[in-house]
């Protein structure tokens, strides 16, 4: 098989007038030494140049909701109004304890068991005087009355309540009546302490995401003509 022949460029000689006297006519270089032509619609126009800002894409991310007002609750009172829960915080015996302020409220029924045991020891001791005869029915219907009294006293007892404060010491405080009505006191301070932890926790989020947010670019001063 014969080898291909290899492409023969033809350049047309341009004859040039030198400076010599003698008017003699000289050729430019070897026509080897040049490039050939490019044909000017083989030539591959370059890309433009594109901005960085027009290369990189609009930035998708989650962007979170402003916070919903804060909830306003309404004003509970105890039975005694010695404990209201208002919208600001938590009030017991005229002292404020604002609601972020606090961590968690319990309430606990707490048995007197010096009242208990007295109560018990003193009715057992007279109605086993009575029975042996060694009392006569009056000082003993006294004395098991002032046993009972003592003993259902120690029994009643009361219901403390102990306030968590983070970083603090908790405080106590301690309330007579039926333990359910105070149970369900706690409960629904409990509740609004989350509530208030949980906004100030959303408000604290969406600030620190709006702080990282890049800054809007000034606007270009006006060209004046």
């Amino acid at each position: 098989m014969p080898a291909p022949l290899l492409p023969v460029y033809i350049v047309v000689p341009q004859w040039v007038r030198t400076s010599t006297a003698g008017g003699a006519f000289s050729t430019m270089p070897d026509s080897t030494s040049l490039p050939p032509a490019s044909d000017p619609e083989d030539v591959i126009p370059a890309p433009a140049a594109t901005s960085s800002s027009e290369l990189q894409e609009p930035e998708l991310g989650f962007r979170p909701l402003p916070p919903p007002p804060p909830q306003h609750f309404p004003t509970l009172r105890s039975e005694d109004s010695r404990v209201a829960l208002t919208n600001d915080g938590l009030e017991i015996n005229d002292e404020l304890f604002g609601w972020r302020e606090l961590e968690g409220v319990d309430v606990q029924p707490v048995r007197w068991l010096l009242g208990v045991l007295l109560g018990g020891f003193v009715l057992c001791g007279f109605m086993l005087g009575y029975l042996q005869f060694w009392l006569h029915s009056m000082p003993a219907a006294l004395g098991m009355g002032a046993g009972a009294l003592l003993l259902v006293w120690g029994v009643r007892g009361t219901n403390r309540w102990r306030l968590h404060r983070p970083g603090r010491e908790p405080r106590h405080f301690a309330f007579s009546g039926p333990a359910r009505s105070w149970q369900q006191l706690a409960s629904e301070a409990n509740l609004r302490i989350r509530q208030r932890h949980n906004e100030a926790a959303a408000a604290a989020a969406y600030w620190l995401h709006e702080a990282a947010q890049p800054p809007f670019p000034a606007p270009d001063a006006p060209t004046v003509y």
